[in-house]
């Protein structure tokens, strides 16, 4: 029902926007951006409202009797929301012609490979596809296959054995020491990208063998060597969408300094409170912003020591130094989006920060999992990153089925049945 009233309204309004000229163009937009964003508010932030307003109340001596709302989030209502105002926004700068078919337009919106957790489309990348006759070709099928086949591996083999040990450091934080809750934070930068990725890889292969084309969500982001360069390869459809629809209606970088640097700031503030409504997703969202704004205000104070020390001059060694300075900073920032609250995220820091222990408990799936499964993850994304084009023992046909058999074997191994969920399924 929810899906169904907001797809009625920004059907109609984009053919009132492309129809109208002038303010009612602009008054339908607004209309459709405010049904999509009040479904989303209701659904996702209205309980984390009350919680905030009672607790500022309470600080002031006074009571609040809002109600709360016992309702469950839909699945995948952030991407869905996401997706449906790149639409009616598109429409409206004329990008894109308003869907007169009321069909194709809710199988834009409902697309099923990429409807619970992305990529999300615009709509001139893939209306269009929906107008084409399809033919099933054996060359689509094995694209899509050796996708679907990666992102289950990434997933069951390395995503699910990963979680068994983060979940039970974060979900336990007073009885682990910092050892282990650092154990556990690398691990989760590893979980969280084979998780979503492994999903979206699902999704784009899905959709491969069907004869569409979905867009690259992801693009070896621990690899990058800054962070603006992190979320120029982590979840693609998203970071673009707050560029396109935020940041450049902002001003981008054309205005002055210092409203650049509000402009970044505010836009992976509002992309932390997108993720989820909790103040450890607002802290991890400011933590990126804040990531940004350093890196250019620091950025000619850091050439001259790089220049200083050398560091700059062994194109090999600083890009290893750039990679693993980034993966750190990421990984600090995903303490706060991996912790259940603000209390247990400091104190995840703290205890990383003082205390340090040299006995790591592990569950023998766990280490196999854990290890075999980065290790092939590593292997191939190294490759990819830096040897695609030289290595031609990869592109062997016998070499190919035998390293997509193993990936099979060890997702079936490693708990292809297990019920372990997507993370991304949540938002």
């Amino acid at each position: 029902m929810i899906l169904a009233g907001t797809i009625v309204v920004d059907y109609f309004a984009g053919i009132l926007i492309e129809n109208n000229q002038g303010t009612k163009r602009r008054f339908y937009l607004i209309l459709s951006l405010l049904a999509n964003i009040l479904v989303l508010a209701v659904f996702k932030y209205y309980n984390f409202f009350i919680e905030n307003i009672e607790v500022l109340l309470a600080a002031m001596g006074s009571k609040s009797n809002l109600p709360y709302l016992s309702i469950l989030l839909p699945v995948g209502l952030s991407f869905h929301t996401f997706q449906a105002m790149s639409y009616t926004i598109e429409v409206y700068r004329g990008n894109q012609k308003a869907e007169k078919h009321f069909g194709i337009y809710a199988l834009y919106v409902m697309f099923f490979p990429q409807l619970v957790a992305g990529p999300i489309e615009r709509p001139q990348n893939v209306l269009h596809q929906f107008h084409e006759h399809k033919i099933f070709t054996s060359e689509n099928f094995v694209k899509g296959l050796k996708l679907i086949i990666w992102g289950f591996f990434m997933k069951v083999v390395v995503a699910d054995r990963l979680a068994l040990y983060v979940n039970a450091a974060y979900n336990n934080v007073d009885n682990h020491n910092g050892s282990t809750l650092l154990l556990a934070t690398v691990f989760f930068s590893f979980q969280i990208y084979c998780d979503f990725a492994g999903y979206s890889s699902i999704a784009i292969g899905t959709a491969k063998i069907m004869g569409f084309d979905l867009m690259t969500n992801f693009n070896r982001p621990y690899f990058a060597k800054t962070i603006s360069e992190f979320w120029k390869r982590w979840h693609i459809s998203l970071s673009t969408w707050f560029r396109d629809y935020l940041y450049l209606p902002l001003g981008g970088n054309k205005v002055t300094k210092y409203r650049w640097y509000f402009n970044l700031f505010i836009v992976f503030l509002i992309s932390g409170i997108w993720h989820g409504a909790n103040w450890t997703f607002v802290i991890w969202g400011a933590l990126n912003g804040g990531y940004l704004v350093i890196a250019i205000v620091t950025q000619k104070f850091r050439n001259q020591c790089n220049d200083a020390i050398g560091l700059s001059k062994n194109k090999t060694l600083f890009t290893a130094f750039q990679i693993i300075t980034t993966f750190i900073l990421s990984s600090f920032a995903w303490i706060f989006f991996r912790a259940n609250n603000v209390h247990d995220a400091f104190l995840i820091v703290e205890k990383i920060g003082t205390t340090f222990s040299k006995e790591l408990f592990v569950k023998w799936d766990v280490f196999f999992g854990v290890f075999i499964g980065l290790f092939v993850l590593i292997l191939k994304e190294f490759k990819d990153e830096f040897w695609v084009n030289k290595l031609s023992f990869f592109k062997k046909a016998n070499v190919s089925v035998l390293f997509y058999a193993l990936i099979v074997a060890l997702i079936l191994l490693m708990g292809v049945f297990d019920e372990g969920q997507f993370i991304y399924f949540q938002f």
